[in-house]
């Protein structure tokens, strides 16, 4: 009796407070859209409750009062908040009636992270309608209907151990916030201000709207892509749409939506007194994803993130950090690690749209070697098909003999062959891929039939890849296709869905024609512009509506799945479409760019933006895709190209030929800068055993490594490859000089050890040389390099050289990872790879010693690897080194090893250089300098 009553009285109240509110509530959540009326009004808690731990949280939402703007106001819901890891936070809101579009498990894998009491910890209404279906709007482990309990004031989500605190505000209208437990710092504040329009929850059918406060002048924001940008730090006052499109990325389109959606942004905050360099508590970060496929537009203003989505759920993870890359780490464990990328294609890469036949591919690829250019990877764009039909061969340019003649000669030189496919697949009674796809029922459809688009051979079909069918489809026929030629890689283009041309809506349809016009474009352009119409079906009546922004990220996992079964060895994806999660199997670059010094800038946001993105894998056209380069703006874009992830220069048929030993000026560059590239493969290939298995990215901001620097947060010209490379390019035309800044340390210059190093914190004007960009290494690294060479291949066969940079403070670190750089699984089994960790400290008894600490070394001693040199910089020039030694461990031996030279550098430092060591890599050792 004593329930019925509690929940007769609740009940009441709960009657009361409504009928109060739809009389006196206006103008809360206000969004007027051509008219009085405001897109909504709120929710308020009828009841929660949060479990014994205080880890989970349950509630039901209850509408303020009905609009009709956008559609009608969805009437309860349910919040479901979880602290899934210490580090990690969920909080999802969904129809507590009905079940609505969200990203299914199968599609996105996740760790299944749930609290064991929140089943037995709350309550539930008793009203057998919302216990029924209350079940199929909660994540899986929420399989018991709650109790109803009364609200306090406020309701608490923590935990000791994290530093996340989820409070829920029982105000009219309802709101919450996430606060950073060891600091009070508040991270996302959806908390409504009644005197502002657009701060209430809004959640109709198709119109969802979430909003957060941020602090003014502290909140540093990254990423929310993909978009070409001027500045890597998100600048206030702008709309970012994400709906996957067909538009080229070049700088006349900046700031529009581009071919990928990354709902996932990182938060740097300066410190509460204000932005000074090297302030205490700064560079405190943490991470915001929206887990949600559907088109939206982010409003960002700089004190405030508004999300305005057309459909789905809300399902906001908050990461913790606190710094930088803990918070990517956070993010890559939640939506998947980055794939492993083969050693090769860390190399160079040649490709352009309108190679004519076979024979101008073997005229590429001999012009790099007479020019002594490196080449690792030829490409070949649609022109090799015939017919423009995927996995076919143009019979009469590119035919089937010539082809793998080809293909056989550049296996035999070290070197590796990478083609194009496109999704629409040609309607054609007479073409094989096409029979096959229709048979097996794959293709997507619409109004019953399979959807009939056009793109590059004519008519097509597209494969649906929600369908389990479709992905074996393309896995078999990639299979039949390598059988014909042993491509390397393959390359998965217009996958957004592009289309050449635009159909019309179905009559009535509030799919075709959402109520809510996202920002499309940058011009309000119907969302089934150029693109599979959104009324189309899916696999399991999944509408293109939904799974719109999924198609790439599909089609790149097919992809990847194809290619570990036709090859047997680690897989190479290059995709153009791409959503959260695609890392885990695909690279990616930038899109169709344009030959101009804007889009040479903009690409260093670009990169920066898809590591955090859980892409490490990203690169630009080199040259410019779109257009006629020149001879200089393309030397001084393979200065910097040479040291994106990836690595390719690819242009235009419409554009005049730009491979890099065309002009004497760009080939000098070339050597030079890619020979430096080549020595650091063993470098830039940990970094991706680092990114694969932990998520940090290749190329970072400089924030990354300084996140107490707040000069750092804005710096999009300049980047880091790993913790301690910084490259400064020249990126405009005529320059003479290069404005960089220089974190706190003593950098020294790759190219020439002897140079004067920077040693001072700040911007320094330094001389843009003519051939080469500045590529520094600051004290405390040690990087494990090799030769110059002309593939991965023969670069793997030299020896290695240990730079070890003193650090003034003492110790140095580095590591590399060793395989055979192909096998499917990077970290296998023991015996397949080796991991070695140097270190480097300078001792009060004036001695450097360097050791290693290997692991797993059979691998590397099987390979007979051997350190061949050991150049040591940052030792002051007043110091004299009397003697050295190198002992081996290898058993219970010990040898002496090694010529030394030293010489004196052009500032207070001088260069040591160890040759002759022919030592192990495989072993650990430790070498002793003697100084006075």
């Amino acid at each position: 009796m004593k329930l019925v009553g509690l929940l007769l009285a609740h009940s009441l109240l709960f009657f009361f407070v409504l009928l109060s509110l739809s009389r006196d509530v206006v103008g809360v959540g206000v969004d007027n859209v051509g008219g009085d009326e405001p897109v909504g009004y709120g929710y308020i808690v009828e009841w929660a409750g949060v479990g014994d731990s205080g880890r989970s949280l349950t509630a039901l939402l209850q509408l303020i009062k009905e609009t009709s703007v956008y559609g009608a106001d969805i009437p309860r819901l349910n919040l479901t908040v979880i602290l899934e890891e210490n580090h990690r936070l969920r909080i999802r809101i969904t129809d507590a009636e009905d079940s609505r579009w969200e990203i299914r498990q199968e599609i996105l894998p996740r760790p299944a992270t749930c609290p064991t009491d929140i089943a037995t910890s709350t309550a539930a209404p008793t009203t057998s309608r919302t216990t029924t279906t209350s079940r199929r709007s909660l994540p899986e482990c929420l399989n018991e209907p709650p109790l109803p309990q009364p609200c306090a004031s406020q309701t608490v989500v923590s935990d000791p151990d994290s530093d996340l605190i989820f409070t829920l505000h029982n105000t009219t209208p309802f709101g919450f916030s996430v606060t950073r437990q060891s600091s009070g710092d508040v991270l996302f504040n959806a908390s409504p201000e009644p005197s502002f329009a657009i701060t209430s929850l809004v959640f109709k059918d198709q119109f969802i709207q979430l909003s957060s406060t941020l602090p003014a002048g502290r909140a540093n924001l990254y990423g929310l892509g993909e978009h070409t940008k001027s500045n890597f730090r998100i600048q206030e006052n702008q709309t970012l749409t994400l709906w996957n499109a067909d538009i080229a990325s070049a700088s006349f389109n900046l700031d529009l939506n581009l071919y990928g959606s990354h709902p996932f942004y990182m938060d740097v905050r300066t410190p509460a007194t204000g932005a000074k360099a090297m302030a205490p508590g700064a560079g405190a970060a943490h991470g915001v994803l929206l887990l949600n496929s559907n088109g939206m537009d982010i409003e960002y203003t700089g004190d405030r993130i508004t999300y305005k989505v057309i459909g789905g759920i809300i399902d906001l993870y908050i990461f913790a950090g606190p710094t930088p890359e803990m918070v990517v780490q956070q993010y890559t464990e939640l939506i998947g690690r980055p794939a492993p990328m083969p050693y090769w294609s860390f190399g160079f890469h040649q490709c352009r749209y309108g190679y004519h036949d076979a024979y101008e591919l073997e005229a590429v690829v001999a012009g790099y070697a007479k020019a002594n250019i490196p080449l690792d990877v030829m490409w070949t764009d649609i022109d090799y098909m015939d017919g423009y039909k995927d996995f076919t061969l143009d019979p009469i340019n590119f035919p089937l003999r010539e082809m793998r003649r080809f293909v056989r000669n550049l296996h035999r030189n070290g070197q590796r062959y990478v083609v194009i496919l496109d999704p629409g697949i040609n309607i054609n009674e007479t073409y094989g891929t096409f029979i096959r796809g229709m048979q097996a029922d794959v293709f997507v459809k619409r109004e019953g039939v399979p959807y009939r688009g056009v793109v590059w051979p004519g008519p097509v079909y597209f494969p649906d890849f929600v369908n389990p069918a479709a992905a074996n489809f393309w896995i078999d026929e990639i299979l039949r296709f390598r059988d014909l030629l042993h491509v390397d890689g393959l390359w998965i283009d217009m996958n957004e869905i592009s289309n050449f041309i635009t159909s019309p809506p179905i009559p009535h349809s509030c799919l075709d024609d959402p109520p809510y016009k996202i920002n499309n474009s940058g011009t309000l352009r119907p969302i089934n512009a150029k693109t599979v119409p959104a009324t189309a079906i899916h696999y399991q009546n999944i509408t293109e509506y939904n799974a719109h922004n999924l198609q790439g990220y599909l089609e790149a996992r097919a992809t990847n799945a194809a290619l570990i079964k036709a090859t047997k060895q680690r897989p190479f994806v290059l995709s153009r479409s791409t959503f959260v999660g695609s890392g885990k199997y695909t690279a990616h670059w930038t899109g169709d760019n344009a030959a101009t010094w804007d889009d040479l800038a903009y690409s260093i946001p670009s990169i920066l933006n898809f590591g955090l993105f859980g892409i490490p894998m990203i690169g630009a056209d080199i040259c410019g895709f779109d257009g006629n380069t020149t001879e200089e703006l393309c030397r001084r874009w393979i200065q910097l190209g040479a040291f994106y992830p990836f690595s390719r220069d690819h242009s235009d048929n419409e554009s005049r030929p730009q491979e890099l030993y065309l002009w004497e000026s760009v080939a000098a560059s070339a050597r030079k800068v890619l020979g430096l590239r080549y020595r650091m493969l063993p470098y830039l290939y940990t970094l991706m055993y680092e990114a694969h298995t932990t998520g940090v990215p290749i190329a970072r901001p400089l924030f990354f490594s300084f996140p107490a620097d707040v000069n750092t947060y804005i710096i999009d010209n300049q980047f880091l490859l790993g913790r301690g490379v910084l490259v400064s390019p020249v990126l405009y035309p005529g320059a003479t000089l290069i404005n960089a800044y220089f974190p706190g340390g003593n950098w020294f210059d790759l190219f020439n050890y002897a140079c004067n190093p920077i040693s001072r914190v700040g911007a320094v004007i330094l001389p843009a040389l003519p051939d080469r960009p500045y590529v520094h290494v600051r004290e405390g690294n040690i990087l494990a390099m090799q030769g110059e060479a002309l593939t991965t291949q023969a670069a793997r066969r030299t020896p290695f050289e240990l730079l070890v940079v003193i650090s003034k403070n003492g110790s140095s670190t580095g590591q590399v990872f060793l395989d055979n750089g192909v096998q499917v699984e990077m970290v296998g089994r023991r015996g397949t790879w080796t991991l070695v960790k140097f270190y480097g400290d300078l001792m009060e008894n004036n001695k450097v010693i360097v050791w290693s600490q290997v692991i797993n070394g059979e691998f590397a001693l099987r390979e007979r690897w051997i350190i061949s040199k050991v150049t040591i910089l940052g030792l002051e020039i007043a110091k004299t080194v009397k003697g050295h030694g190198i002992q081996s461990m290898h058993g219970r031996r010990a040898h002496r090893v090694g010529t030394m030279t030293c010489r004196a550098s052009e500032g207070p430092f001088r260069v040591v250089e160890i040759s002759d060591v022919n030592q192990l890599i495989g072993q650990d050792f430790v070498l002793e300098l003697d100084l006075t």
